[in-house]
Parts: C-alpha cells; structure tokens; sequence
C-alpha cells in the first residue's frame, strides 16, 4: 500500500487553506504511478475518499491501474481543482481507463445527482449509491455522518471489485 501527499510542503499550512490552493493534478498523477511501480506487483488498484476520491477517477484514466475504487470522489472538482483534459468525466471516458466503482451518498452536496448521472452514462464506471448517505459515510465512526450498515456494504462492494 501506498499513500501519495496532495500538498507537498504544505504540512505546516492550516489544512483550510491548503484546501483553497490548486493541485498539481500532473503531479499528483505521477506520484501515483510511481506508487504504483514502487509495490512491484502484477495487478495494482488505486482507491482515494473525497479528494483522494477525485484523484482516483483521474487515475483510473491514465492506464496504468488495473482497477480504480472512489469514495465520495468529487465528480466535478471546485475551480481550484479543475484541471483541462484531465477532469473526472474525462479521464473516465478515456480507452484505457480501468473498471472503477464510484461509493457515493445520495444526500451528498460533493456529488449532485446530475453529476451522478454522467458517471452511470460512462460503461467502466460502476455506482454504488446509498441514498439516504452524506459526505464521509464510511469514515470514522464517531462522526457524525457515518452509517455503519452502508459502510459495511461499501467496504464488502469495493473489496469484491478489487478481487
């Protein structure tokens, strides 16, 4: 396993802030492949929440995952972290992206149901919709948005994907 750091050097920025900046999403891309290269293996996924999750789409459209697993991924990025040519529907659409499964609430505000919708419209895109989930509902139980019996599920989903 491999995790890559959106904002290098930003570790001592209030995350807020680093929140606001633009990502180097050719950077972020790269950093993922060669975490990729790194693990060695014949087959190598790549899986990210909310931002992450946004990156995850990205990288499922480079060609170099054998299958890609998003949380909450945001599906049209907020202007500082649009990137021409290299937006989730876009990467998605590509030949050579991989099967991705998209975990998403139906309540949301990250992932409005037009959005959701143009993913369902891409053929390698699966959608694991929980209706009644907001923002972050498999993280940490002790937040306040965490639904453990949809959690559960999203977890069993993603690993028979990932299978």
């Amino acid at each position: 396993m491999c995790a890559v750091e959106p904002f290098p050097g930003g570790e001592n920025v209030p995350l807020d802030q680093r929140l606001s900046n633009p990502v180097d999403t050719d950077r972020v891309l790269a950093d993922l492949a060669a975490a990729g290269d790194v693990l060695g293996t014949d087959r190598v996924a790549v899986m990210g929440f909310c931002m992450g999750g946004m990156q995850t789409f990205r990288a499922a459209g480079t060609g170099n995952f054998d299958r890609a697993v998003s949380f909450y991924g945001m599906i049209t990025p907020p202007e500082q972290w649009r990137s021409p040519g290299n937006d989730p529907l876009d990467a998605l659409g590509r030949p050579e992206a991989c099967p991705t499964l998209a975990v998403l609430g139906g309540v949301d505000r990250w992932t409005p149901e037009a959005d959701i919708e143009q993913l369902r419209a891409i053929d390698k895109v699966e959608v694991a919709l929980y209706p009644d989930a907001d923002h972050g509902f498999v993280h940490d139980p002790d937040r306040p948005a965490h639904r453990p019996d949809d959690a559960a599920d999203a977890w069993r989903r993603a690993a028979e994907f990932l299978r």
